[in-house]
């Protein structure tokens, strides 16, 4: 047989594989002859060469039964012609990096890197060190969706998980956690089940600060024209030879969808970055598990081989890809593989990225030598065993109510929030009076802890930090500014147009209702957070606002506020950078402690000074205390930009008898320390990587941290920093052009700046904005085209008359 190949549009056209000559069989012995003895005498072709040929020559026969009866009509394509994509490894290579146009792992500086390139070579010339174990794979199919419960054609549609597929990602991440499994990457899709499933299991391991890379290649198989459509339908009206052979052919394509399908993806902003003859029309099976080649070589298989642990969370075909690549399965054996939802399927590789067979017992299915966490249907079992005891028996919870669930909290929260219940609901209020009626005492109020400056309950500070949410409102008597100088600047401009920087200070947290220094703690955003981060997404979807990339910290409160205002906007393929930089101000031993509490311990005047003072650091947190960031070493592992601690270096490595390097991590931060780690990070990587760019730039983050950013950007005078106050889930809208901050008008009619305090130190944050020679221009535009009319009406009167 012979295969000809034409490239058209950026596609190879393979033709019908033919019957050759006794001419053409022995010009092809000849050449496999002569490349068999180049290859014996030490040259060989590049792996990557190879696997593209092998790509590029793939055979179109068709299957034995099910194939035969495909119809032009319903396949779409001629009998003697087949499409494949046509990309030479180094094109491909380019592609994938180029997906990857914000760096979502925080890295050192270029320069450093150029600079210590050699050194490291030298390194490992002169040292010699043993391969790096690799890292461990684990494949996960996303939970099961609402057309996959209805049998429908899914492929690039964007249907949500149902209930159903929120318990398949707990149980997946529980799984994990049985295990001892943590990922270090996370590789999804960009439709909506993929992504949403790694939220869920994210936040099932407690591990929501790991990098995520959303990648096209990852998604589903595309079904072309019988997208959307019922699969029972479609067998029962086209044959059910036909449906089987779309669904577990290798080779077979349904029909393409037209440019102007509305299941075509050519216009869609999420695939942007992929060339349009890269987009398919409809995909065999073949197709799909093709484009995932390039993404597994040239990022999955490098990151594995450094020793990482990766999560892939995608689709069955994609997955199926995956295994076939890994464990080089037939072509016809590919149909016996399949990919349950929410069942971690792991591969653990030897130093030679080898995989390593399963033990005796595993379980694992045919032709593969990976190993399921769980016996595939035990948890279907299991969710209809529950479904059946809510429906009959009385008093059992439906398992379905996923909203429900409780957030975790530590004993301190738990305490206090049941104390403040407790004051709510005057459950004390006829023991106290009891107690009163039997024992004489009088209170006095006297200093405390031997300060005579104490504060009471009621006197007003300007000096907050993080975890006050509840301003208290500006005291009359108190120096007053014109309203006129600061209104922010609503309507005005259409900020859904031009360039922005996007602000949101995360929802409220139960540290932040109980009043608690956070800091770098990780507790989870409360129900009213919740709606905090959804009503941010909602005022910013009502004004038509559509962004390019999303920038946060690694703490839990500010990532699920960028989660819930992304699904308002129905935008979360879009890329989350993550960074310790956007991280809140440290505060050192008192990290989760009250004000009370602090006051009681180091007296009122000391906490009054911490509050206002801009360079005043808290106490600092022990080496070896929780509040320590550099303890949490799963999340140590990503910084690369601080640098090293010789002091805490040697005390580790006497400590773990080996060594270990430790960089310095802040024990403790004024507010002038935590503005020193935030401005340059938005001047040194947002603003060259994004706002430089024109990308449309949104930053969920936290008070000081913003503080800081909108320091350096609306010149804010560091004795006032502490008046500014930012409320939670409000959009801060700053226009790159304009150099302004505005608010949204949110249709209520009523005025911002009697909704929202923003303290005293507004009048610096809302400075008019600057008008731009596109405002002149416009006028002149405009004073032209009223000339234009006024002689077209003269001339019109003219003609009449």
């Amino acid at each position: 047989m012979v295969l000809s190949s034409i490239k058209t549009d950026g596609m190879c056209r393979i033709r019908q594989p033919s019957l050759m000559s006794k001419k053409q069989i022995k010009i092809s012995i000849f050449f496999h002859l002569c490349f068999l003895v180049v290859s014996l005498h030490g040259f060989s072709i590049p792996v990557r060469n190879a696997k593209y040929m092998s790509m590029i020559h793939r055979t179109s026969v068709s299957t034995k039964t099910s194939d035969s009866s495909l119809r032009m009509s319903t396949s779409g394509y001629d009998n003697d012609e087949e499409y494949s994509r046509c990309l030479t490894p180094r094109e491909e290579r380019k592609q994938i990096m180029n997906e990857d146009n914000f760096h979502i792992i925080d890295q050192s500086s270029s320069w450093r890197r150029k600079l210590l390139r050699p050194v490291g070579k030298l390194k490992r010339t002169v040292f010699p060190s043993k391969s790096q174990q690799p890292g461990t794979l684990i494949l996960v199919r996303c939970g099961q969706s609402v057309w996959n419960k209805n049998y429908t054609f899914t492929g690039w549609a964007d249907p949500d998980i149902d209930p159903e597929g929120v318990l398949e990602c707990e149980h997946a991440g529980r799984l994990l956690l049985e295990g001892g499994y943590e990922p270090d990457i996370i590789y999804t899709s960009r439709l909506k089940r993929a992504i949403h499933s790694v939220w869920v299991i994210m936040r099932e391991i407690n591990s929501v600060y790991l990098p995520v890379f959303k990648s096209w290649r990852l998604n589903e198989r595309h079904y072309g024209k019988v997208t959307g459509l019922c699969k029972k339908e479609t067998a029962a009206k086209l044959g059910s030879n036909l449906v089987q052979a779309w669904r577990r052919s290798l080779r077979a394509r349904p029909p393409p969808v037209s440019v102007g399908d509305p299941y075509w993806n050519g216009n869609d902003r999420r695939y942007s970055d992929v060339p349009e003859d890269q987009i398919p029309k409809s995909e065999s099976l073949e197709d799909c598990m093709a484009r995932t080649r390039p993404l597994w070589e040239y990022k999955i298989l490098k990151d594995l081989r450094r020793g990482n642990n990766v999560m892939v969370c995608a689709h069955a075909n994609t997955l199926r890809g995956l295994i076939k690549i890994i464990d080089d399965v037939d072509n016809n054996d590919i149909r016996d593989i399949s990919m349950p939802n929410g069942i971690p399927f792991v591969y653990k590789f030897d130093k030679d990225m080898k995989t390593i067979p399963p033990k005796d017992g595993s379980l694992t299915q045919v032709h593969t030598t990976g190993t399921f966490l769980e016996k595939p249907g035990q948890l279907k079992k299991a969710i209809e065993v529950e479904e059946n005891l809510s429906r009959n028996v009385p008093g059992v919870d439906n398992p379905m109510e996923i909203g429900k669930m409780a957030k975790r909290m530590t004993t301190l929260e738990e305490s206090l929030l049941k104390l403040r219940e407790e004051k709510e609901t005057n459950k004390l209020a006829s023991l106290n009076d009891e107690w009163h009626s039997n024992l004489n005492v009088q209170f006095v109020k006297g200093p405390t802890n031997g300060d005579a400056s104490s504060l009471t309950e009621d006197e007003s500070d300007d000096g907050d930090f993080e975890e006050d949410v509840t301003w208290k409102k500006r005291d009359s008597k108190a120096e007053t500014i014109k309203v006129e100088s600061f209104v922010p600047n609503v309507g005005q401009f259409d900020l859904s147009k031009d360039p922005v920087v996007v602000f949101i200070r995360h929802g409220r947290t139960p540290h932040n209702n109980l009043a608690l220094f956070t800091g770098w703690e990780d507790p989870n955003l409360a129900v009213d957070g919740v709606e905090d981060a959804k009503n941010a997404g909602r005022l910013l979807r009502r004004h038509g606002f559509e962004f390019d990339v999303v920038y946060s910290s690694w703490l839990t409160r500010a990532i699920e506020t960028a989660w819930y205002v992304l699904d308002e906007l129905d935008m979360a393929w879009l890329p989350i950078v993550k960074s310790w930089r956007l991280n809140e101000r440290h505060y050192g031993a008192l990290t989760g402690k009250s004000k009370k509490m602090v006051g009681n311990i180091y007296g009122e005047a000391q906490l009054k000074k911490w509050r206002r003072g801009f360079a005043i650091r808290p106490p600092p947190a022990s080496s070896y205390s929780f509040s320590y960031p550099g303890n949490d070493y799963r999340r140590t592992k990503y910084v690369k930009d601080l640098r090293i601690s010789f002091s805490e270096t040697l005390n580790r490595s006497i400590e773990q008898r080996k060594f270990q390097i430790h960089r310095k991590f802040p024990k403790s931060e004024s507010l002038k320390d935590c503005m020193a780690r935030t401005i340059p990070f938005y001047t040194e990587k947002i603003v060259p990587e994004a706002v430089a760019k024109g990308k449309r730039v949104l930053i969920t983050s936290h008070e000081n941290a913003i503080r800081g950013i909108l320091m350096h950007l609306c010149e804010i005078p560091e004795e006032h920093m502490n008046e500014l106050h930012l409320p939670n889930g409000l959009p801060l809208i700053y226009n790159v052009k304009r150099k302004c901050i505005s608010l949204l008008d949110d249709g209520s009619g009523r005025d911002p700046m009697e909704v929202h305090d923003f303290g005293s130190a507004a009048q610096y944050l809302f400075r008019p904005c600057e008008l731009t020679d596109e405002d002149f221009i416009f006028d002149e535009v405009r004073k032209l085209s009223l000339f234009q009319l006024y002689y077209q009406h003269m001339f019109l009167l003219l003609i009449i008359t």
